[in-house]
């Protein structure tokens, strides 16, 4: 009987538990662990600090700090501890939490020795993987990688001289399955996926970027494969050669809990409800005050931006400019699509990670003078660029090249270093002479009739017309302004391994100005409109569709494009009102960093600008909320970039299906996203990547703290700290929102058991304002009951029929 299929499946099973990583250039956040989300959040931290050692909880000192600074309801606390059985006081039982979480010193000197020799293996085997793994950074490359991770290590070992050459390394077998057979001789097969567990979990950073990189495929996985099955082979191999037991250890299969963590899930859910409460009881008063008000005049101008928490403050500054409405729709604009910029040297996934791509869009010039102005000056950079890079790092030309180029280049150093401001200004005005893609090229929309890498070119129009009413539909829309622009987004910094990391979640750490330019040029099509009349959509003939990107750290929108003559004094003004805004919104932001609000668009710039800057922006930091339902909900509240903002309007949505839609795919992408930044920030050296200042990027597919080592899976310190002991993200689990008649949430929580998986083991929170029932609130508990949050009241009960059929009561648990 082969052992092939119980090593491969044991691997499977072991492989849960590593959450996978995606490439630094295409960051994409992720629970780390999203592996155990199929237990209590309780006791998935609990297994995830034995099995990975890092912290589950907040520290006591950040919990101080949320009291004192008046973030955790006093009252709300009291009530959480006494659920629990503690009558205490919270300073009293705040020093029953742990701060440091233990370093577990060896006891022997065996033990000391064991790791030793461990660490001598890490230190081998990053150093292969780093080689093997390699992006297009490395100037020389590994010789055999297409052969595979654990063929070119075994054609390659006897060369190391750091490779001992015994135990299984001796005579490595023909193929990984037969060496880790071999490697595992001496245990029995029942602790095998233990054993797998704890060597993928030895370097979970390269263990979930491999698992990444099989699972998803792609041009470096073709042109060099490796699977978790070679790894494991050549870490065992090594482990057998370095002479290190690989026994896995002894003890219950569920750690037993530490009682701290019982009274940190108090303080954290006390802290929980006490932001959530501010934001269901404005929702709440504003959906009885909506359902009384009349219709709202057409505006000016509809803009359409990310859920993305950093639009959410530049939305709130256009609005207060003039008659505009702004709409939050996931930033990948509904259009699952693989895409190729015209100097791009590789296509990127442009949807979230949850969705395959099922289109290739590519752009194509059609000016000939404009592209060829850009060919030439684009040519002189790239030449130029990759000489200086040639000659920094090529060891035959390094040391000329600082002794001929010193004083000239330490100048144009010390420029970037103290000018950043006006050497961006320079580059600018270079960069105005050169013409960007989107002027001179055309994206491919229309449908081809042929194939690249397996996906068809282009959309058909029936997918056209079908991904344009779907954004109508998710987002509720019955009326249409003037102009209509559809908004991505995107980021700009200098010198910065973490910069994909501020681009669009929704695009997989791209930009998003590409999928916007894509829906408005459905939208934009004759035909297309006219089929969107057909089911419903009134789309009046003086609508135009246009496009945009907005950049998150200067706050600067771009609108793509020119309008017919009609439509240009309102061009001209939205743009003139986006600039006004701009203002507004760089001011708050920069406050939040320490800087001067005063000289807001400058200093943005100079964080754009400065190579030393290790904070160009705050990112998604801060995110705690989600909020699904009519900007109205939520325009008169300032939520402080801190809530995701998904518009949905529950009447035109009569199936559900909108509704379904989003709590399956945008919701769970925030909670990916909400968990990758509350584990950064409470163990950071566990789930974080540590301070950018000692980073080093490696491969361009990650990076190390130091020279070598595991690769760093979450955000930096810079992304989530005010200060060393000052966390500026506020480490909460998701609160979810919506405005819908509970029962109709409920319906669709019943067909999406991985969702309800999450809600029930209190990964994020869900609560629910329920207008068919006098808008009360109704709070998710498990198993689809829900908890009301308020008595109904005679005067919040409708008055008439409301516009779809009102649904029955929910499920109530008792209180």
């Amino acid at each position: 009987m082969s052992i092939h299929p119980t090593i491969e499946d044991g691997i499977d099973d072991a492989a849960t538990t590593v959450g996978s990583v995606w490439p630094i250039h295409s960051f994409v956040t992720a629970n780390p662990l999203s592996g155990f989300e199929d237990m209590p959040f309780g006791e998935a931290v609990t297994q995830a600090a034995d099995l990975l050692g890092g912290r589950g909880y907040p520290s006591r000192e950040t919990f101080r700090a949320a009291l004192d600074d008046g973030q955790i309801d006093p009252e709300t606390l009291e009530s959480e501890l006494a659920d629990r059985g503690y009558d205490a006081d919270p300073e009293t039982l705040l020093e029953r939490i742990e701060t440091d979480v233990g370093s577990g010193t060896p006891d022997t000197d065996a033990d000391t020795d064991a790791n030793t020799d461990a660490d001598q293996v890490d230190r081998v085997l990053t150093k292969w993987l780093s080689a093997f793994l390699d992006e297009g950074h490395a100037a020389w490359s590994m010789p055999n990688r297409g052969d595979g991770f654990y063929a070119a290590f075994r054609e390659m070992a006897p060369h190391d001289a750091e490779i001992p050459d015994s135990g299984v390394l001796a005579s490595l077998p023909d193929t990984p399955t037969e060496a880790i057979k071999t490697a595992l001789e001496p245990y029995p097969e029942g602790q095998w996926v233990p054993i797998f567990e704890e060597q993928l979990a030895a370097l979970p950073g390269w263990t979930g970027f491999i698992k990444q990189r099989a699972d998803d495929g792609g041009p470096w996985q073709s042109a060099c494969p490796i699977t978790l099955a070679e790894y494991l082979a050549v870490r065992l191999a090594l482990l057998d050669g370095f002479g290190v037991d690989v026994e896995p250890s002894t003890g219950p299969d569920i750690p037993e809990a530490d009682p701290a963590d019982d009274l940190a899930e108090a303080f954290l859910s006390a802290w929980e409800a006490s932001y959530r409460s501010e934001v269901v009881d404005h929702v709440a008063a504003e959906s009885r005050a909506q359902a009384e008000s009349g219709p709202s005049a057409r505006p000016d101008a509809q803009l359409v931006f990310c859920i993305d928490t950093r639009s959410e403050v530049i939305r709130r500054h256009i609005e207060a400019t003039g008659a505009y409405d702004t709409h939050g729709y996931a930033g990948f604009f509904g259009v699952p699509m693989e895409y190729q910029g015209y100097d791009a040297e590789a296509s990127v996934d442009a949807c979230p990670p949850i969705l395959d791509a099922q289109h290739r869009v590519s752009e194509v010039p059609t000016d000939t003078d404009t592209r060829d102005r850009h060919d030439r000056w684009s040519s002189v950079r790239e030449v130029a660029g990759e000489v200086v890079k040639k000659l920094k790092t090529n060891p035959a030309s390094a040391f000329g090249f600082v002794e001929n180029a010193g004083s000239g280049y330490g100048l144009a150093l010390a420029a970037r270093t103290l000018l950043p401001g006006r050497v961006r200004d320079l580059l600018d005005t270079a960069d105005d002479a050169v013409p960007d893609d989107h002027e001179f090229c055309e994206q491919i929309v229309q449908h081809q009739h042929t194939h690249a890498d397996g996906l068809p070119v282009g959309l058909t129009r029936e997918e056209q017309v079908e991904y344009a009413a779907t954004a109508f539909e998710l987002m509720g829309w019955t009326e249409f302004g003037r102009l209509v622009a559809f908004v991505g987004h995107a980021s700009e910094t200098t010198n910065n391994p973490y910069d994909s990391s501020l681009d669009c979640g929704a695009c997989a750490g791209n930009p998003g100005g590409p999928n916007a330019r894509v829906l408005a040029q459905i939208c934009a099509d004759p035909d297309v409109k006219a089929a969107l009349r057909d089911r419903g959509f009134e789309i009046p003939d003086d609508t135009v569709f246009l496009a945009g990107e907005h950049n998150t750290t200067t706050d600067e929108i771009e609108i793509y494009g020119d309008v017919p003559e009609s439509h240009a004094d309102d061009l001209e003004t939205l743009r003139a009102d986006l600039a006004d805004a701009r203002e507004n919104a760089t001011a708050e932001r920069v406050a939040s960093m320490g800087g001067d609000a005063s000289e807001s668009v400058d200093e943005t710039e100079r964080r754009a600008a400065d190579w030393a800057e290790t904070r160009p922006e705050w990112g998604l930091a801060g995110n705690a909320g989600f909020v699904v339902g009519p900007r109205e909900l939520t325009s008169d509240l300032d939520l402080d970039g801190r809530a995701f903002l998904h518009s949905y309007d529950w009447s035109t949505d009569p199936d559900g299906d909108a509704l379904e839609a989003i709590l399956a795919g945008p919701m769970v992408v925030t909670q990916w996203i909400n968990a990758q930044y509350y584990f950064s920030t409470v163990d950071n050296a566990a789930y974080g990547s540590g301070s950018k200042v000692t980073h080093n990027p490696v491969g361009n597919v990650g990076v190390y703290q130091g020279n070598g080592g595991d690769l760093m899976t979450g955000l930096p310190l810079q992304s989530l700290m005010a200060a060393d002991d000052d966390p500026y993200h506020r480490p909460l689990r998701l609160s979810t929102v919506v405005h819908a008649p509970v029962a109709r949430v409920t319906e669709v929580l019943a067909d999406h058991d991985e969702v309800t998986q999450l809600l029930d083991n209190d990964w994020l929170s869900l609560t629910v304002v329920d207008p068919t029932q006098g808008h009360r609130a109704f709070e998710y508990e498990r198993d689809l009951e829900w908890q009301s949050l308020s008595e109904p009241a005679e005067t919040d009960l409708p008055e008439t029929e409301p516009e779809a059929p009102a649904a029955p009561e929910p499920a109530v648990a008792d209180d």
